[in-house]
């Protein structure tokens, strides 16, 4: 098990100078995006980081939903500043940024494709010691402050990937719930809807004894290992409290506790899928939201269309659940108990269907979500580009239960069907 240190609690933001003091930094790359920059949670850090006499330097240019161009401008910013130490303060995006310029200033002569996952990339282990990086989150969402993985789009291969390895976690998370209180209703939907997802994939994943092949080296097992007894307490838990607490944390700006609550689930699905892994969701979405046909999320103010990334995981939700739920009928009970379901008369072999149908009800519910991928104009003739997106996300489909991954074309028609059937729901 690996997950980063974590601070909770509202106002803890405010000790981040201090902390960089005691790691003995000197000069600290303040990482965040043009929205953020404006935000209390930057001010707090830069007169923490001023209180403690320490320099620093703000590249706030950092795309959401990052391309590898967007990852390479800022590695080339951090470059000749050679700082000691990485701040990241924003969503996902900003966290996975900060994380790659951390690698890749560490690694200075490493080759962008050296690490990035492997078939796009060759997936090398990273085998230097990186700079401290703490994260404090501003969304309730990626986990990324408690991971090893960071996520951007290829955009050559028209593909979403990342890196992924223990050695990208951040030194330490800080999850300040004071932080979360500017997200719009939007982002809080979706972000809180990659956290229904991490619990759920990483709940349903293959078990951690089925993946093979056993690595030759401990430096090669991978970050995503199959669902294990501990990511399970974190996963279940994650679950639970998005049922209860994202509806609330959605409808009501003012809703702290709903909110607070969520800031803490995502943590807590980041410390489970971060080592349990996820599976169909995840990786049937890096083609959605990389192919996207023209869809522009309501509630998100950017320029250009977008999907953002706990709706292109969601909307296929309904039909991976009912597909994956024979591979393991009592998880998947378990799962549609957290979402209210009187399981005690189902039988075993509708498990997957029942907790398909809880899950449609509920991100119906939620409002604002298209209702398949009809909604985002996707047609039945972008199926097979979806479906070959799709195929080289290895690192988690290999722990997609009921996949066929030994046998290409059969794994082909499985996602093909899956696409089909998530057209609408």
């Amino acid at each position: 098990m690996a997950a980063s240190s974590i601070r909770f609690g509202p106002g803890c933001t405010k000790e981040v100078g201090m902390d960089f003091k005691n790691l003995g930094a000197k000069k600290v790359m303040v990482v965040t995006d043009s929205t953020v920059a404006k935000l209390d949670a930057m001010k707090q850090v830069i007169e923490g980081l001023e209180k403690e006499g320490i320099a620093y330097e703000v590249y706030s240019k950092v795309r959401v939903e990052p391309k590898d161009h967007s990852i390479r401008e800022a590695i080339d910013f951090a470059k000749p500043y050679a700082p000691d130490a990485f701040l990241a303060v924003g969503g996902g995006s900003v966290i996975d940024t900060a994380k790659l310029m951390n690698l890749y200033t560490s690694c200075p002569n490493a080759d962008f494709l050296d690490f990035v996952n492997a078939p796009l990339g060759k997936g090398l282990p990273i085998t230097e010691k990186l700079k401290p990086l703490i994260a404090v989150p501003t969304t309730a969402g990626t986990g990324s402050e408690t991971t090893g993985t960071a996520i951007f789009d290829l955009v050559s291969k028209k593909a979403k990937t990342g890196i992924a390895h223990r050695n990208l976690k951040p030194t330490l998370g800080i999850c300040d719930p004071l932080n979360t209180r500017t997200m719009p209703s939007a982002v809080h939907a979706s972000s809180g809807l990659d956290v229904l997802c991490h619990s759920l994939e990483s709940w349903t994943a293959i078990p951690y004894y089925e993946r093979t092949p056993r690595p030759t080296n401990p430096i090669n097992r991978p970050a995503y290992q199959g669902a294990n007894p501990i990511s399970d307490i974190f996963s279940l838990q994650a679950l639970r409290s998005t049922v209860k607490y994202l509806p609330r944390a959605v409808k009501d700006p003012d809703d702290f506790e709903a909110q607070s609550n969520m800031l803490l689930a995502a943590t807590l699905a980041g410390v489970g899928f971060g080592n349990a892994g996820v599976h169909l969701c995840h990786g049937m979405s890096y083609p959605i939201s990389g192919q996207n046909p023209g869809y522009k999320h309501a509630g998100y103010a950017v320029e250009t269309p977008i999907i953002p990334h706990g709706v292109s995981v969601a909307v296929t939700a309904p039909a991976v659940f009912k597909f994956t739920g024979a591979s393991n009928p009592e998880r998947h009970l378990a799962a549609a108990e957290c979402f209210g379901v009187d399981i005690s008369q189902v039988k075993a072999e509708s498990a997957g269907e029942v907790l398909g149908e809880a899950l449609a009800k509920f991100l119906v519910s939620l409002g604002d979500q298209p209702r398949g991928l009809k909604h985002m104009g996707f047609k039945r003739e972008h199926v097979d580009e979806l479906v070959e997106g799709t195929i080289p996300q290895q690192r988690v489909l290999m722990l997609a239960p009921n996949l066929d991954v030994q046998n290409v074309e059969e794994e082909r028609e499985q996602l093909r069907g899956l696409f089909e059937e998530a057209m609408e729901y």
